[in-house]
């Protein structure tokens, strides 16, 4: 694909995600279905109440990670400092887009070491498409992603279903799995899996477990629906209808979570995939999660500045917080273990 292309594509990504009832899937997170069982005498001070975490060796003051977004787009460089400049404030974790666009063409759009200047003590991962690391220079790739800003790991996504329906996707997507534990023996740094809106079952989180990855992200359904979004950049009726069609496709994210979960007891897991607010955090850190990521959510915000990222956050994390409160959970280790009560489903 040639470079105008490629930016075209990222653009127009961008603007759509940016309007969540054009990007959002029709299928539901899952979260909806569980309730936290209330403690009305939590014998705690809300203020003492700690978040603070770890993830891959890096200390965090909450399990968030502001998720990958804005891969490649015109307005990506502002979007990107912004958020790099909210999670060093914040001592977050940060997960940059795709970089693709950056090592394919002129345009870095902030990919730079500039964002690890601006952000020197946050986990920081940079990020590849697994159907780009299957590609003899993919190894390559993988290596500049994470040199170009100086990140503490790569993330490689998988979205097998958003190539499948984008015209012109890469749909060969034979020797990902090869390329990726290739990638986990060569690279000097953690390699992270995720999905990107369809969910991991725990069949492939297995398998990518045996391979050796460090993290994995279930990424599932409910949030951003990468098929929605090529529906809505479809240019002709036939593509628009093969794109729809897949717009509740995916494993929902508390689903996809928890079973992970119990398939691998000891693997670090991101829950994102429609996180809307602090309570779906504490939801998901009580179903197996270690951290919960946000990307649509927070992206308006990034467009304005890094104190509207900051409010965005200090909102979640204080319901995040009064979760914790309200279950009784003196800190993160004891909120995995508060009750959660799963509804029947809305007929």
């Amino acid at each position: 694909m040639n470079e105008v292309d490629l930016l075209d594509r990222k653009n127009d990504h961008l603007a759509i995600v940016l309007d969540p009832a054009r990007a959002r899937s029709l299928g539901r997170t899952g979260f909806e279905q569980w309730r936290f069982v209330h403690c009305a005498l939590p014998e705690l001070d809300l203020a003492a109440i700690d978040l603070s975490t770890r993830f891959l060796g890096k200390p965090l003051s909450a399990p968030v990670l502001i998720s990958s977004m804005t891969g490649g787009a015109s307005r990506a460089r502002e979007i990107n400092h912004h958020l790099a400049d909210a999670a060093q404030a914040l001592g977050l974790a940060m997960a940059v887009g795709s970089q693709r666009v950056a090592l394919e063409t002129s345009a870095d759009h902030g990919l730079t070491r500039a964002l690890r200047q601006r952000a020197p003590d946050i986990l920081l991962l940079a990020n590849l498409g697994g159907a780009q690391l299957r590609t003899p220079a993919g190894l390559d790739l993988a290596r500049r992603a994470v040199d170009m800003i100086d990140a503490d790991g790569l993330f490689i996504h998988l979205n097998p279903l958003q190539e499948a329906v984008q015209p012109g996707g890469d749909s060969d997507w034979r020797g990902v799995a090869d390329a990726i534990a290739e990638a986990v023996r060569q690279l000097q740094v953690p390699v992270v899996i995720k999905e990107v809106g369809s969910g991991l079952s725990a069949e492939v989180a297995v398998r990518l477990a045996a391979a050796g990855v460090a993290a994995l992200d279930v990424a599932g359904l409910g949030g951003t629906h990468w098929a929605a979004v090529e529906a809505e950049r479809a240019t002709n009726a036939a593509e628009r209808e093969v794109a729809a069609a897949f717009s509740e496709w995916g494993i929902p994210t508390a689903q996809a979570l928890r079973e992970v979960r119990q398939r691998l007891p000891q693997m670090p897991l991101i829950a994102s995939g429609g996180i809307r607010n602090g309570i779906d955090m504490a939801k998901a850190i009580a179903l197996g999660a270690d951290m919960v990521g946000q990307a649509a959510a927070v992206l308006r915000s990034a467009t304005e500045s890094p104190e509207a990222v900051i409010a965005h956050f200090e909102v979640a994390l204080r319901q995040l917080r009064i979760a914790c409160f309200c279950t009784g959970s003196a800190n993160l280790a004891q909120l995995r273990h508060a009750t959660l009560v799963q509804e029947a489903p809305a007929q």
